[in-house]
């Protein structure tokens, strides 16, 4: 006999299979989101983001409550699956496959990386499967957004635990991996030689370029066409198949004359993440830097940001930290106060973003 079930049965069934808690009155949880694209992952990738997403917007449309903003909140949800691990773009991977996109990610395996505290911060996917641990441990990981976390018990030895299971041991030092700190000028010195060396661009239909002198307050008002600017700028212009290509391009009243293409080859960095490093030298070197503010809340320090970061930038705060709610600021996270002095020397130092205290003040 087939049986039909509503809406709250349903969530009810998700809430049990994925061990995340989904109040049905309210829209699907990140956790929960999170949890059913590592679930969908494991089945469709290796597949472009769009699959991915598409393949949970079909899925979820009767479900959620905010279904109108779903797709974007599940591409959120994707990106922060990258950041942390449990999804790699195909310049984190090795491919046999001749006809695999640029724009492709697949699922990750089971791997965990042990945070200062003793905490194991869990990554990967398993085809199929819920959860790559028996529930004896799973039951005790704790999801928060994109992340999850398993705490050692008194006596534990996590690391030979997860190990024995087959997880692999991801050593902090390779995970939270980034570029040499350099200073600006060095950096976006050698961008631009590289450019110089290209040959002439021709034509570019439906270039998109960062502006250097809009507000570092509103990340998406920086966006406008060429127009007549001159210059070196960050850019994305269309492909035919896939997301928007990130470019450095230099142009001379709104012509395009050279163009860089990101990632740049033989580098380990996405596109995005050495576009949105270049913007920051660009504004830093233009004596308008980005910043960060930070804010005291108890036992540990809130980080506000305002325009998109490195992934190997942000992985930091995932790692050491929390997402929370965004107050009227791109993105926040919470960080334990014993470790917020060396994360805001870090994106001070590697970042070059300028650190405004709670009291408004420039910290050095």
């Amino acid at each position: 006999m087939i049986n039909e079930i509503e809406r709250d049965g349903v969530l009810s069934l998700c809430s049990d299979a994925l061990g995340v808690s989904i109040d049905p009155s309210a829209a699907i949880p990140d956790e929960a989101l999170a949890a059913l694209v590592r679930r969908s992952a494991g089945i469709n990738c290796p597949c472009s983001r769009s699959t991915l997403r598409a393949s949970l917007v079909e899925s979820l449309q009767c479900l959620d409550k905010k279904t109108d903003s779903l797709p974007e909140r599940l591409e959120r949800i994707i990106e922060g699956l990258v950041i942390s691990g449990d999804l790699l773009e195909l310049s984190d991977v090795s491919s046999g496959d001749l006809n695999a996109q640029g724009t492709w990610v697949f699922a990750a395996p089971p791997a965990f990386v042990v945070r200062p505290e003793g905490n194991c911060y869990l990554l990967g996917v398993v085809p199929d499967q819920d959860s790559f641990l028996p529930a004896s441990i799973s039951d005790r990981v704790v999801a928060r957004g994109c992340t999850r976390l398993l705490e050692p018990q008194m006596g534990e030895d996590l690391t030979d635990i997860l190990s024995s299971l087959g997880l692999q041991y991801l050593s902090a030092t390779a995970w939270l991996r980034s570029p040499k700190a350099q200073p600006p000028e060095e950096y976006i010195s050698n961008l631009e030689y590289r450019l110089k060396k290209q040959g002439p661009s021709g034509e570019i239909n439906e270039l998109e370029i960062i502006d250097h002198d809009a507000s570092i307050g509103y990340y998406r008002g920086r966006w406008t066409e060429p127009k007549k600017y001159s210059g070196v700028h960050i850019g994305r212009r269309p492909q035919m198949y896939g997301a928007p290509i990130w470019c450095l391009v230099q142009l001379v009243d709104g012509e395009p004359q050279r163009l860089l293409d990101f990632p740049i080859p033989r580098t380990p960095w996405r596109g995005c993440d050495e576009a949105w490093r270049a913007q920051i030298a660009y504004d830093f070197l233009n004596d308008h830097p980005q910043q960060f503010t930070t804010t005291s809340i108890g036992n540990e320090i809130r980080f506000d940001f305002y325009s998109p970061i490195p992934k190997w930038a942000e992985r930091r705060l995932m790692t050491f930290g929390r997402a929370c709610p965004a107050q009227k600021c791109l993105f926040s996270y919470l960080v334990p106060a014993s470790e917020a002095k060396e994360e805001a020397v870090f994106f001070q130092e590697t970042v070059w973003l300028l650190h405004i205290n709670q009291e408004g003040e420039i910290k050095q």
